[in-house]
């Protein structure tokens, strides 16, 4: 375990940029809580949280006003940790969880109230914006936060590979994931993963298409 200086490019976050991670908080029985949101870097150790009021780790970070943010690509805690939560033995004393590759702890510095008409939930689609310090950040081994920007990258490339034997129908149904692809990379995805989809874009121009 290496404790660090606070400066979350350490760890792969770029400012402006959202992650995905897992969160850890506290409920009001003690217990510990996980579940997967993003995360937007605002700073070497500032960052910013957008939840819908209704969840538990909203109720827990108003309560608490701190909480635990971790960094793992182990896709079983995301489903798990999504679909209900940890079992308590996966967590450590101080709120992370037993073997990710890194983990930070915030302070709460603000809430927001946010509603966004593009929200997908429109019903008490009621948010809040939260902004927090990071005060403590832990590195156990090398490791970047997942960005899903880069995996709506490698899905476009995939079916790019194929859009020639596609038939026009198929070519049309690509070009629809290829526009939402592109609109959660712009929106999520690192400077890389957004020049990469502008390539995929310029070669689709090339072929007569308007992607």
């Amino acid at each position: 375990m290496v404790k660090m200086k606070i400066d979350l490019s350490l760890i792969g976050m770029e400012r402006g940029r959202q992650y995905e991670t897992i969160i850890t908080t506290k409920n009001q029985d003690g217990s510990k809580n996980a579940a997967p949101i993003g995360v937007i870097c605002a700073g070497n150790d500032i960052i910013i949280n957008r939840i819908f009021k209704g969840s538990r780790t909203l109720d827990n970070i108003i309560r608490e006003r701190e909480f635990t943010v971790n960094i793992t690509h182990d896709p079983e805690l995301f489903t798990n940790s999504t679909l209900g939560n940890l079992s308590q033995d996966l967590f450590n004393d101080d709120f992370s969880i037993k073997n990710v590759k890194a983990h930070f702890k915030c302070e709460v510095i603000s809430l927001t109230k946010a509603i966004k008409q593009s929200d997908p939930i429109k019903k008490n689609g009621k948010a809040i914006v939260i902004k927090s310090k990071v005060v403590d950040l832990t590195i156990e081994e090398k490791t970047h936060a997942l960005n899903r920007g880069f995996g709506y990258v490698i899905e476009s490339l995939v079916n790019f590979t194929r859009f020639d034997f596609m038939e026009h129908a198929q070519k049309e149904e690509y070009l629809k994931k290829f526009r939402e692809a592109n609109r959660v990379v712009l929106k999520v995805g690192t400077k890389e993963d957004i020049k990469s989809m502008n390539e995929i874009k310029k070669e689709l121009i090339k072929k007569g298409f308007r992607p």
